[in-house]
Parts: structure tokens; C-alpha cells; sequence
């Protein structure tokens, strides 16, 4: 162990204990335990009792997002980014299972919303610039909006492959929606997805100042560069499909590594700072 290790240490604690006010820790530790039960007890539960947890669960992450971010001193950081991911993926899961109920993948998303809850209350992220723009919280929703819908498609992604997979085992498919219908919301999620992250990198590129403050204009850092890689390979995977008619495998892997350079892009750029440099800000 170095000889920074325990200055290192002693940085990332302080930053842990920081964390949100007593009342958002307890509604985030009761949400948290509200996703856990659909996930870890799925074929013992009844459908009603799942998907009452599962809205149960939904409203106190939302409770918890808003005190976080509507507060008095509102944080971020890459697990509260990953948080609020997460609670949009499981939004557009709550308005879908009503058009189609035989979509079946309760289990896995209220894993994921225990593992983003978790990761936020050991993560808070640090304070927001008090020199930033009061326009900067609709470019940040942008961004994380685009966040939540690629997230949307890589989950219909999953779900597709895993129809495809039955087809050709001729098995009925789990999630029990037609595969042509999952490809079409998938890319329904990767247009909009693409339309507001779009959005987000012209409004950093013209407004970064305005927006941040003074003397944070747009920088070429990590975060740039695997923000632009991700734009580029949405858009290469858009006009794969409009242009020579992309779907399955092809289409799928070109989501897959697109949504990693996103996620590379702030939330690894983050996490970098916030765990491993130990840096709130």
C-alpha cells in the first residue's frame, strides 16, 4: 500500500458520510429493501403482491431522487446519475406492463434498482457548483434522459435475444411479446435516445460556460470523447437500420457498445474521480 493510501482512504470515507439527510437514507434503505423482495423472492411471490412491492418500491426511489436533488443542498455524482437511470428504465417498464402484461422482466429490474439504490446511498455524489446556471438542471435531465432511454433499449435488446434464442430452441418466449414488437420498441427507445442525447452535446458545446460557469468552457477529456464515440455509434447503428435494414445480432451489438461508451462517459468519469481519485467535485 502506498504511502497516499490512507490519505486516499480517509478522502473516500469523508465523502461516504457525507451523504444525503437521515429522512432520504431511510426512505432509500426502505426502498432498496422493497426492490429486493420481487428480485430475490420472484416464483414465490403472486403476481399481485410482486408488482405491489415493485410500485411500492418505484415511489420511494422517486421519493428518494427528488429529496437528493430538490433539496437544500442537492448532490450528484455517478451512482445518483446510475440511480436515476434506473428509475426511469423501471417508469417505462410500469407504463409498458400495462400495454403489454406478458412482458416479464420484473425480476431482473428490481434487482437493478436494489443494486442503484444501494450504490447512491454509499456513493451521494458531491454538492453542485453554486456557480453553475439555473439552465444546468435541464441540461443535466437531458442527458440522463437519454440515459434512461438507451438503457430502455439495451433492456429490450436483452429481451429480443432472448426471444430469438427460444425461437430457435422452439420454446414460447419468456417475456411472451412478439420479437417483432420488441425490435420495434427497441429502436423507438434508440431514436428518442439519440434526439436528446443529441441535445445534450450541442447545448455542452454552445452553452458550456453559461451553463457551468465562468471559465468552464469545452474541454477534449474523457468525458467528451466517449460521449462523441457513443453519439457516433448510435448514429452508425441508425442508419445501419434505415439504410441496409440492421436487426438481430449486428444491431444488438452495435447498441451494446454504444451504451458503454455512454456510460464511460459520465459515469466511469465520475467514478474515477469520486472513488478511486477521491474527489466530490
Amino acid at each position: 500500500m502506498g504511502p497516499g493510501a490512507p490519505e486516499q482512504k480517509a478522502k473516500l470515507q469523508r465523502m461516504i458520510l457525507a451523504s444525503a439527510s437521515p429522512a432520504s437514507t431511510v426512505l432509500a434503505l426502505a426502498a432498496a429493501a422493497a426492490y429486493a423482495v420481487p428480485a430475490a423472492a420472484a416464483s414465490r411471490l403472486s403476481e399481485a403482491a410482486a408488482r405491489a412491492a415493485l410500485w411500492l418500491a418505484w415511489l420511494l426511489h422517486g421519493a428518494v431522487l427528488a429529496l437528493g436533488l430538490l433539496g437544500n443542498t442537492p448532490r450528484f455524482g455517478f451512482a445518483p446519475a446510475l440511480s436515476v437511470t434506473a428509475w426511469l428504465v423501471l417508469t417505462v417498464y410500469a407504463v409498458e406492463s400495462r400495454l403489454f402484461p406478458q412482458l416479464q422482466a420484473r425480476w431482473a429490474l428490481a434487482g437493478l434498482g436494489t443494486v442503484a439504490v444501494l450504490l447512491a446511498i454509499a456513493f451521494p455524489g458531491g454538492p453542485l457548483h453554486v456557480s453553475a446556471s439555473p439552465w444546468l438542471p435541464l441540461h443535466w435531465a437531458l442527458g440522463i434522459a437519454s440515459y434512461g432511454l438507451f438503457a430502455a433499449a439495451v433492456v429490450h435488446a436483452w429481451l429480443m435475444t432472448r426471444a430469438e434464442k427460444d425461437i430457435r430452441q422452439a420454446t414460447d418466449p419468456h417475456s411472451g411479446v412478439p420479437l417483432l414488437t420488441l425490435e420495434r420498441l427497441t429502436f423507438r427507445f434508440v431514436k428518442a435516445g439519440f434526439v436528446l442525447l443529441s441535445a445534450t452535446l450541442l447545448a455542452g458545446l454552445l452553452f458550456s460556460e453559461q451553463l457551468y460557469g465562468s471559465g468552464r468552457a469545452w474541454k477534449w477529456d474523457h468525458k467528451t470523447l466517449f460521449s462523441l464515440m457513443s453519439w457516433l455509434a448510435f448514429a452508425i447503428l441508425l442508419v445501419g437500420r434505415a439504410r441496409f435494414g440492421w436487426r438481430g445480432r449486428k444491431a444488438v451489438r452495435v447498441l451494446y457498445a454504444g451504451s458503454i461508451l455512454l456510460l464511460l462517459a459520465y459515469v466511469g468519469s465520475r467514478f474515477v474521480l469520486e472513488v478511486i481519485l477521491g474527489r466530490a467535485a
